[in-house]
Protein backbone atom coordinates (compact mmCIF):
# COMPACT_ATOMS: atom_id res chain seq x y z
CA UNK A 1 0.00 0.00 0.00
CA UNK A 2 2.81 2.54 0.63
CA UNK A 3 3.15 1.98 -3.41
CA UNK A 4 -0.63 3.39 -3.69
CA UNK A 5 0.13 6.23 -1.26
CA UNK A 6 2.99 7.98 -3.22
CA UNK A 7 0.40 7.50 -6.33
CA UNK A 8 -1.93 9.69 -4.81
CA UNK A 9 0.54 12.39 -3.12
CA UNK A 10 1.22 15.24 -3.86
CA UNK A 11 4.84 15.66 -6.11
CA UNK A 12 7.78 16.86 -3.43
CA UNK A 13 10.78 18.31 -4.16
CA UNK A 14 11.25 22.16 -5.86
CA UNK A 15 8.68 23.72 -7.34
CA UNK A 16 9.20 25.60 -11.50
CA UNK A 17 8.68 28.79 -11.43
CA UNK A 18 4.90 28.99 -13.00
CA UNK A 19 4.16 30.43 -16.66
CA UNK A 20 2.80 33.86 -16.52
CA UNK A 21 -0.89 33.76 -17.16
CA UNK A 22 -2.48 33.42 -20.92
CA UNK A 23 -5.68 35.17 -21.68
CA UNK A 24 -8.50 32.91 -22.08
CA UNK A 25 -10.35 32.11 -24.78
CA UNK A 26 -13.97 32.40 -23.12
CA UNK A 27 -16.28 29.25 -22.27
CA UNK A 28 -15.30 26.95 -24.77
CA UNK A 29 -11.69 26.83 -23.99
CA UNK A 30 -12.55 26.30 -19.77
CA UNK A 31 -15.39 23.66 -20.89
CA UNK A 32 -11.86 21.87 -22.79
CA UNK A 33 -9.90 22.34 -19.51
CA UNK A 34 -12.04 20.94 -17.10
CA UNK A 35 -12.59 18.03 -19.89
CA UNK A 36 -9.06 17.03 -19.53
CA UNK A 37 -8.85 17.43 -15.93
CA UNK A 38 -11.80 15.39 -15.82
CA UNK A 39 -9.80 12.39 -17.96
CA UNK A 40 -6.50 12.83 -16.23
CA UNK A 41 -8.31 12.16 -13.26
CA UNK A 42 -10.37 9.11 -14.75
CA UNK A 43 -7.11 7.74 -15.84
CA UNK A 44 -5.42 8.03 -12.33
CA UNK A 45 -8.47 6.00 -10.97
CA UNK A 46 -7.96 3.72 -13.33
CA UNK A 47 -4.38 3.08 -12.73
CA UNK A 48 -5.17 2.54 -9.49
CA UNK A 49 -8.10 0.08 -9.65
CA UNK A 50 -5.32 -1.87 -11.76
CA UNK A 51 -3.16 -1.96 -9.18
CA UNK A 52 -5.93 -3.02 -6.68
CA UNK A 53 -6.43 -6.01 -8.54
CA UNK A 54 -3.00 -6.92 -8.86
CA UNK A 55 -2.23 -6.84 -5.50
CA UNK A 56 -5.48 -8.64 -4.50
CA UNK A 57 -5.94 -10.85 -7.53
CA UNK A 58 -6.21 -14.67 -7.94
CA UNK A 59 -3.78 -17.65 -7.93
CA UNK A 60 -2.90 -16.08 -11.53
CA UNK A 61 -1.87 -12.73 -11.20
CA UNK A 62 1.52 -11.10 -12.31
CA UNK A 63 3.80 -8.70 -9.82
CA UNK A 64 5.32 -6.23 -11.21
CA UNK A 65 7.59 -3.53 -9.93
CA UNK A 66 9.92 -3.48 -7.09
CA UNK A 67 10.41 -7.05 -5.51
CA UNK A 68 8.92 -6.36 -1.54
CA UNK A 69 10.51 -8.13 1.55
CA UNK A 70 8.64 -10.94 2.45
CA UNK A 71 6.96 -11.16 6.10
CA UNK A 72 8.57 -12.91 9.06
CA UNK A 73 6.83 -16.13 9.45
CA UNK A 74 4.61 -16.72 12.34
CA UNK A 75 4.22 -20.43 12.16
CA UNK A 76 2.99 -23.56 9.36
CA UNK A 77 5.23 -25.99 8.58
CA UNK A 78 9.14 -25.81 8.62
CA UNK A 79 11.73 -28.14 7.78
CA UNK A 80 12.33 -30.36 10.41
CA UNK A 81 15.61 -30.13 12.59
CA UNK A 82 17.40 -33.79 12.69
CA UNK A 83 19.87 -34.20 15.20
CA UNK A 84 23.12 -35.68 14.10
CA UNK A 85 23.55 -39.05 16.02
CA UNK A 86 26.45 -39.24 18.43
CA UNK A 87 29.23 -42.00 18.05
CA UNK A 88 29.44 -43.25 21.25
CA UNK A 89 31.63 -46.29 20.58
CA UNK A 90 34.81 -44.94 22.00
CA UNK A 91 33.00 -44.26 25.25
CA UNK A 92 33.14 -46.64 28.20
CA UNK A 93 30.41 -44.48 30.23
CA UNK A 94 27.86 -43.27 30.60
CA UNK A 95 25.73 -45.65 28.24
CA UNK A 96 23.95 -44.62 25.26
CA UNK A 97 20.93 -46.36 26.30
CA UNK A 98 20.78 -44.14 28.98
CA UNK A 99 19.66 -41.37 29.51
CA UNK A 100 22.34 -40.48 31.60
CA UNK A 101 24.29 -37.12 30.80
CA UNK A 102 26.80 -34.52 32.18
CA UNK A 103 27.50 -30.83 31.62
CA UNK A 104 30.31 -31.04 34.21
CA UNK A 105 33.48 -33.50 33.36
CA UNK A 106 34.35 -33.43 37.42
CA UNK A 107 30.65 -34.66 38.12
CA UNK A 108 31.54 -37.09 35.21
CA UNK A 109 34.36 -38.50 36.41
CA UNK A 110 32.91 -39.31 40.06
CA UNK A 111 29.94 -40.59 39.32
CA UNK A 112 31.71 -43.13 36.88
CA UNK A 113 34.26 -43.71 40.26
CA UNK A 114 31.00 -44.71 41.81
CA UNK A 115 28.78 -46.03 39.72
CA UNK A 116 31.22 -48.20 37.13
CA UNK A 117 34.75 -48.79 38.41
CA UNK A 118 33.11 -49.24 41.96
CA UNK A 119 34.96 -46.40 44.50
CA UNK A 120 33.57 -45.73 47.76
CA UNK A 121 33.23 -42.39 48.39
CA UNK A 122 36.68 -41.21 46.40
CA UNK A 123 38.49 -38.01 46.41
CA UNK A 124 37.68 -36.42 43.14
CA UNK A 125 40.47 -33.75 41.59
CA UNK A 126 39.70 -30.85 39.29
CA UNK A 127 39.62 -31.34 35.89
CA UNK A 128 42.81 -30.97 34.03
CA UNK A 129 42.08 -29.62 29.87
CA UNK A 130 44.00 -31.53 27.73
CA UNK A 131 42.45 -30.08 24.14
CA UNK A 132 39.36 -28.27 23.99
CA UNK A 133 37.25 -31.06 24.03
CA UNK A 134 38.83 -33.44 26.54
CA UNK A 135 40.86 -33.82 29.35
CA UNK A 136 41.96 -35.56 32.88
CA UNK A 137 40.29 -36.26 36.41
CA UNK A 138 42.34 -38.20 38.93
CA UNK A 139 40.50 -39.98 41.33
CA UNK A 140 42.19 -41.30 45.07
CA UNK A 141 40.68 -44.10 47.16
CA UNK A 142 41.89 -42.07 49.99
CA UNK A 143 44.54 -39.05 50.86
CA UNK A 144 47.65 -39.84 49.10
CA UNK A 145 46.48 -43.13 47.41
CA UNK A 146 47.54 -44.42 44.31
CA UNK A 147 46.30 -42.30 41.31
CA UNK A 148 43.55 -43.39 38.74
CA UNK A 149 43.24 -41.04 35.97
CA UNK A 150 39.76 -40.53 34.56
CA UNK A 151 39.61 -39.75 30.79
CA UNK A 152 37.04 -37.58 29.17
CA UNK A 153 35.70 -35.90 26.02
CA UNK A 154 32.95 -33.94 24.20
CA UNK A 155 31.87 -36.43 21.51
CA UNK A 156 31.78 -35.05 18.15
CA UNK A 157 28.08 -33.65 17.94
CA UNK A 158 27.37 -33.46 21.49
CA UNK A 159 28.32 -31.30 24.42
CA UNK A 160 28.32 -32.99 26.80
CA UNK A 161 31.18 -35.19 28.86
CA UNK A 162 31.68 -38.77 27.94
CA UNK A 163 34.58 -41.30 29.61
CA UNK A 164 36.72 -43.34 27.08
CA UNK A 165 38.39 -45.33 30.11
CA UNK A 166 40.64 -44.75 33.11
CA UNK A 167 44.19 -45.82 33.87
CA UNK A 168 46.60 -46.16 36.77
CA UNK A 169 50.34 -46.20 36.93
CA UNK A 170 50.07 -49.28 38.94
CA UNK A 171 48.08 -51.32 36.26
CA UNK A 172 49.23 -51.06 32.67
CA UNK A 173 47.87 -53.27 30.21
CA UNK A 174 49.19 -54.01 27.62
CA UNK A 175 46.10 -56.23 25.58
CA UNK A 176 43.52 -55.67 25.07
CA UNK A 177 43.88 -52.35 23.87
CA UNK A 178 41.83 -49.78 23.45
CA UNK A 179 39.32 -49.88 20.79
CA UNK A 180 40.58 -53.68 19.82
CA UNK A 181 37.82 -56.14 19.10
CA UNK A 182 37.83 -59.13 21.28
CA UNK A 183 36.01 -62.85 21.70
CA UNK A 184 36.31 -65.22 24.03
CA UNK A 185 38.42 -65.72 25.94
CA UNK A 186 40.36 -62.33 25.65
CA UNK A 187 44.35 -62.49 26.20
CA UNK A 188 45.32 -60.04 28.94
CA UNK A 189 49.20 -59.41 29.17
CA UNK A 190 50.59 -56.15 31.19
CA UNK A 191 52.51 -55.35 34.31
CA UNK A 192 50.62 -54.66 37.89
CA UNK A 193 52.00 -53.62 41.50
CA UNK A 194 49.37 -54.40 43.86
CA UNK A 195 48.90 -56.46 47.04
CA UNK A 196 49.96 -60.18 46.69
CA UNK A 197 50.63 -58.59 43.13
CA UNK A 198 46.20 -59.77 42.27
CA UNK A 199 44.21 -57.95 40.20
CA UNK A 200 40.33 -58.30 39.35
CA UNK A 201 39.26 -58.46 35.89
CA UNK A 202 35.79 -58.07 34.46
CA UNK A 203 34.47 -58.08 31.30
CA UNK A 204 31.40 -56.17 30.85
CA UNK A 205 29.25 -54.92 28.12
CA UNK A 206 27.17 -51.77 27.77
CA UNK A 207 24.21 -51.48 29.59
CA UNK A 208 24.65 -53.27 32.46
CA UNK A 209 27.32 -53.83 35.62
CA UNK A 210 27.07 -57.58 35.59
CA UNK A 211 29.98 -59.20 33.96
CA UNK A 212 30.42 -61.42 31.17
CA UNK A 213 32.86 -63.06 32.69
CA UNK A 214 35.30 -62.55 35.42
CA UNK A 215 38.82 -63.39 36.98
CA UNK A 216 42.40 -62.47 38.09
CA UNK A 217 45.94 -61.69 36.66
CA UNK A 218 48.99 -61.72 39.39
CA UNK A 219 51.55 -59.07 38.77
CA UNK A 220 53.64 -58.18 41.70
CA UNK A 221 53.47 -57.17 45.12
CA UNK A 222 56.56 -55.41 45.69
CA UNK A 223 57.46 -53.69 42.42
CA UNK A 224 56.12 -53.44 38.76
CA UNK A 225 55.40 -57.26 37.60
CA UNK A 226 54.33 -58.50 34.60
CA UNK A 227 51.19 -60.49 34.50
CA UNK A 228 49.63 -62.67 31.20
CA UNK A 229 46.54 -64.91 31.07
CA UNK A 230 43.33 -65.57 29.62
CA UNK A 231 39.70 -65.16 30.67
CA UNK A 232 36.66 -66.79 28.89
CA UNK A 233 33.33 -65.14 28.56
CA UNK A 234 29.84 -65.41 27.62
CA UNK A 235 28.21 -64.25 24.79
CA UNK A 236 27.74 -60.40 24.64
CA UNK A 237 24.32 -58.97 23.56
CA UNK A 238 25.76 -55.63 22.50
CA UNK A 239 28.21 -54.23 20.50
CA UNK A 240 30.89 -52.89 22.95
CA UNK A 241 31.91 -53.13 26.03
CA UNK A 242 35.02 -52.66 28.62
CA UNK A 243 37.31 -55.08 30.62
CA UNK A 244 37.86 -53.75 33.55
CA UNK A 245 40.81 -54.50 36.17
CA UNK A 246 41.10 -53.47 39.59
CA UNK A 247 43.11 -53.83 43.46
CA UNK A 248 40.65 -54.39 45.94
CA UNK A 249 41.46 -53.33 49.49
CA UNK A 250 42.40 -56.48 52.01
CA UNK A 251 41.64 -54.24 54.85
CA UNK A 252 37.85 -52.82 53.74
CA UNK A 253 37.55 -54.57 49.75
CA UNK A 254 37.05 -51.06 48.44
CA UNK A 255 38.57 -50.73 45.01
CA UNK A 256 42.05 -48.94 45.32
CA UNK A 257 42.48 -48.06 41.76
CA UNK A 258 41.29 -49.18 37.97
CA UNK A 259 42.06 -48.97 34.78
CA UNK A 260 39.30 -49.10 32.52
CA UNK A 261 39.98 -50.31 28.70
CA UNK A 262 37.09 -49.88 26.18
CA UNK A 263 36.75 -52.49 23.94
CA UNK A 264 34.33 -54.18 20.68
CA UNK A 265 32.89 -57.64 20.72
CA UNK A 266 33.84 -59.94 17.26
CA UNK A 267 31.27 -60.25 15.38
CA UNK A 268 28.99 -57.24 16.70
CA UNK A 269 27.90 -58.94 19.32
CA UNK A 270 24.30 -60.59 18.94
CA UNK A 271 21.32 -58.55 18.88
CA UNK A 272 18.87 -58.95 21.74
CA UNK A 273 15.49 -60.63 21.09
CA UNK A 274 12.85 -58.12 21.36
Amino acid sequence: MDQLTRLGDPPTGKVADAEPPRPTAGPRRRRTGVAIALGAALAVVALLAAVLTSSEGGDDRTTTGAATAPEPSTGGSRSPVIAQPVDTSTAVFPWASSDLRFDDPVEAARVFAVDFAGFTDPIVGEFMQGDPRSGEVEVRAFPNGPVTTVLLRQLSGADTWWVLGAATADIVVEAPAAGASISSPVELRGSALAFEGTVNVDVRQDGTHEPLGAGFVTGSGDVAGPFSGELAFSTPTERFGAVVFREFSEEDGRVLKATVVRVAFAGGGIPRTL
